[in-house]
């Protein structure tokens, strides 16, 4: 049986800019290992596969071209951004994924999304070492939330100019490398890139789950609620923070690149 299948740019700030993410229909009976084929066979940082419950609730699941993963921004943004293209007239989703229910809303231009915080914690002086030989010792602070190493560098110049070695970065006890600096433009106020690959990503175009942890970070220091932060990849995007408690609000826009059907 044939399956819609979408790709997205999510967390525009331009075209071919975001990350593109897959968004697969199913009927919710496809086994975990068709969905990691299918997204192999997408080669895209994350496709999602959405099934319908009742009403506004979906259930949500994320593949990299290796792996399932607990959390995607990015693609999540994606799948709502489908699901009002394709005529939904809910102005809010729930989708019940292995991180929780998040929701996503409509927000005039954009969506915005409900999800857990993440708590930046210093890394030990161990752990810290290896990390700083990574960075040749440029890091500012060096910390680590639930899944991603955090290097802090003194500017987004460093941010930018950063050349990663995926094989040291492959041997860190964690799931990618998260790097940022304050922002250096009028409007931003924070820059990053994210490495990855472990999970089949060496870098990440955008990626809305770390700005759960830069999110928490960069309100701390800055003594701020709101944020805007751009990823400085080759593609880059941009995200729009809101801090509130134990979640933050990620906000960004999701363009439609491609519509067809999987047929395998």
């Amino acid at each position: 049986m044939p399956h819609p299948i979408y790709i997205v740019d999510a967390f525009v700030c331009g075209p071919f800019t975001g990350n593109p993410a897959a968004v697969c229909l199913i009927s919710g009976k496809e086994s975990a290992q068709w969905m990691q084929r299918v997204a192999a066979e997408m080669n895209l940082s994350e496709t999602a596969f959405i099934w319908h419950l009742q009403g506004n609730e979906w259930v949500l699941r994320w593949f990299t071209p290796r792996c399932e993963v607990d959390l995607c921004g990015h693609a999540t943004l994606a799948a709502a951004h489908t699901l009002w293209q394709r005529g939904s007239d809910h102005d809010s989703i729930e989708f019940h994924t292995r991180s929780g229910v998040l929701t996503a809303k409509r927000d005039g231009q954009g969506i915005k999304l409900d999800f857990p915080a993440d708590r930046p914690e210093p890394l030990s002086p161990e752990a810290a070492a290896s990390v700083q030989q990574l960075v040749k010792d440029k890091a500012q602070w060096l910390g680590r939330g639930r899944d991603d190493a955090l290097v802090v560098f003194a500017s987004a110049e460093e941010v930018r100019q950063f050349q990663p070695d995926f094989a040291q970065i492959q041997a860190l006890p964690y799931r990618g490398l998260l790097i940022t600096a304050r922002g250096d433009e009028e409007g931003l106020d924070l820059v990053s890139r994210f490495f990855a690959p472990t999970l089949g990503i060496p870098e990440d175009p955008v990626t809305g789950a770390a700005h759960c942890l830069l999110a928490r970070y960069w309100c701390e220091r800055l003594g701020r609620k709101t944020l805007r932060g751009l990823q400085a990849s080759p593609r880059t995007g941009l995200v729009e923070m809101a801090l509130s408690g134990q979640r933050v609000t990620l906000r960004g826009a999701a363009n439609t690149v491609l519509v067809g059907e999987f047929l395998g």
